[in-house]
């Protein structure tokens, strides 16, 4: 007989062992029905297995200390082949309890494992046999097709769901044993593993009603939460409001002492008007009574000049009868002569305080043009005065012509006698007299002049102090308008607040339907849950057959129990989904259980 090469016998046996190990853990994990822990038993051979198949034909690399041959090497690899395998290389060296390249490399198959990618990433490495060849041999498994079987059996495993727990295991210094007693079958084992599927099932009975307990007291605590938290919301809301309304009331109170206050400023400006005007009401009567001083003084003036012509025409009366006297008259000439030259000064003098009060009159004019209606009537009495003033130096001019004509008269009359001479004199001492006490009138008008203009002057400024004082009681009214709108904002402010104020009543109101509605529920589910632990599901190992479709079960169409009933349906006739009483979350159901939850649900709709 022909010797076989001892590789190849090993090579083939661990493919034999790794055909039965994934086998045994698919066949397994499906009877078992959940996920599989790192304690799991063919699991644990299944990493054993992997770890032989890996090291098979592994080179030696030497150091200066020791031999190393790891499969940490060739895993590593992996990462620059496959780019979604840097997150498995990353973790695992993250990991703060593996020391080994051993225990790095167990790691990372139980990770890949768990990612349901060990098939595609172990796919790269066979495929990149040159790189392969730095870390194996030649006459390895990874290097021959039994490498490229066994990475083809490792793609059903993704049927497998896995939650290993790495970081607390110690995978340095595990050794990996094949414990071939677990492939091995007897009647007792048969036996054995019946009773085992039995115990799995009520576990599993036992798990399913542990996990809706534990649902239904997560979501009890969470509806005791949100009631607790509704009720510290509806607290706070509470004095929320209860400082809105001390705000309202504080608001109002701010409201009444503004209107108050308004009022007391209106009733202050009224009073100042008043008075305001009670002053210039008299101010006009001492003006009007001053002005009536004025004019009686000028009426006197009148008088006087009407004197005076009657004393002149007297006097050129008595003249026209001393013509005869030449000598005396000559003398008597000459003196009037010199009498009339001052005449005619003091006249010249007149004329010119004349225009000076015309040019007073005027610019009082200018001046009092801004004033009231009052002051009006006083320019008008000013233009009066002008005119009365013309007509004084109209009779003035009708007097020096009347003077021309005595001195004619006089030339005629100088044959006259002496004898009058001394009348005469005496009679211009007489006129001297009246003329000085004329100048000492006009003194007297000018101070009175004087007077009026300080008296205008000070008119002036109290009319300038009520523009102010007017001013200022625009501001204070302007002050009050802005008053009003604030008051008015606030008003828009205070409905706003009331408006808020029965929306969080209505919120309230509706807050507490909702927790009424939300215990309803809860009662609800406390009698689903004493309903379900009354149920009893389906054995797995009973049901061969889809109780509505009647097809056999297989690898490829798998048990689903039906959360509602707990029969054993295929996955066709249980892909529906449904919120039950015992879970809030959407669960499978059958068929059959899902046209009968519908029509329940749209029969108890109105």
């Amino acid at each position: 007989m022909a010797t076989k090469d001892p590789t190849a016998v090993e090579r083939a046996n661990l493919l034999n062992m790794a055909k039965l190990s994934i086998k045994g853990l698919i066949e397994s994990a499906l009877s078992f029905g959940r996920t599989l822990d790192s304690d799991y038993p063919p699991l644990q051979q299944f990493f054993v297995v992997m770890e032989h198949c890996l090291k098979h034909g592994l080179k030696v690399r030497k150091s200066f200390l020791s031999y190393n041959k790891t499969i940490w090497g060739p895993l590593e690899l992996v990462e620059k082949l496959y780019p979604e395998a840097e997150e498995i290389g990353a973790s695992v060296r993250d990991l703060p309890g593996l020391k080994t390249p051993l225990g790095r490399a167990r790691a990372w198959l139980r990770l890949a494992l768990m990612q349901k990618k060990m098939a595609d990433y172990l796919r790269c490495l066979i495929i990149q046999r040159d790189l392969l060849s730095e870390f194996y041999e030649y006459h390895a498994l990874m290097m021959e097709e039994e490498g490229a079987v066994i990475v083809g059996l490792l793609v059903g495993l993704n049927v497998i769901d896995a939650n290993l727990c790495v970081k607390g295991e110690d995978l340095d210094s595990q050794v990996g044993v094949i414990d071939f007693s677990m492939y091995l079958k007897n009647e007792e084992d048969i036996g054995n593993k019946e009773r085992n599927v039995q115990i799995a099932t009520i576990l599993d009975q036992k798990n399913y009603v542990e996990e809706l307990n534990r649902q239904l007291n997560s979501t009890v605590s969470s509806l005791h939460s949100r009631v607790d938290s509704l009720e510290k919301s509806n607290t706070k809301l509470i004095e929320e409001l209860a400082i809105a309304k001390n705000n309202i009331i504080k608001l109002q109170e701010e409201n009444h002492q503004l209107r108050s206050e308004n009022k007391l400023i209106l009733m202050k400006t009224q009073q100042h008007l008043e008075v305001t005007k009670v002053d210039v009401e008299t101010e006009l009567q001492t003006y009007k009574h001053s002005r009536q001083g004025l004019d009686e003084m000028y009426t006197e003036a009148r008088r006087q000049l009407r004197d005076e012509s009657q004393l002149r025409q007297d006097v050129e009366n008595e003249l026209t009868v001393q013509v005869s006297m030449k000598k005396e008259i000559e003398l008597a000439m000459k003196l009037l002569e010199k009498d009339i030259h001052e005449k005619q000064d003091t006249l010249i003098g007149l004329r010119q305080q004349l225009e000076e009060v015309k040019a007073i009159n005027i610019e009082m004019y200018q001046k009092l043009q801004g004033s009231e209606d009052g002051l009006k009537e006083k320019n008008e009495i000013i233009a009066q005065l002008e005119e009365k003033n013309n007509k004084i130096t109209a009779a003035m001019r009708q007097l020096e012509q009347r003077l021309q004509q005595a001195e004619k008269a006089h030339m005629e009359a100088e044959a006259e006698d002496e004898k009058y001479l001394q009348e005469c004199l005496s009679k211009s001492h007489s006129l001297q007299k009246q003329i000085s006490q004329k100048e000492k009138q006009l003194v007297q008008l000018e101070t009175d002049w004087k007077i009026e203009k300080e008296w205008r002057q000070t008119l002036q400024e109290d009319l300038q102090k009520e523009k102010d004082a007017l001013s200022h009681l625009r501001n204070e009214t302007q002050q009050i308008i802005v008053l009003k709108k604030e008051f008015l904002s606030l008003q828009d402010e205070n409905q706003q607040l009331k408006k808020v104020y029965h929306d969080q009543e209505q919120a309230l109101q509706e807050l507490g339907n909702k927790l009424s509605e939300s215990k309803l529920k809860i009662e609800d589910i406390k009698e689903a849950n004493k309903a379900l632990q009354g149920l009893v599901w389906l054995k797995d190992k009973e049901a061969t057959h889809c109780k509505l479709c009647e097809k056999e079960f297989s690898l490829s169409k798998r048990k689903h129990h039906c959360r509602n009933c707990g029969e054993i349906f295929c996955n066709a006739c249980s892909d529906n989904e449904l919120p039950l009483p015992s879970s809030p979350k959407p669960v499978r159901v059958c068929d059959s259980c899902h046209a009968l939850l519908i029509q329940r649900c749209s029969s108890n709709l109105p």
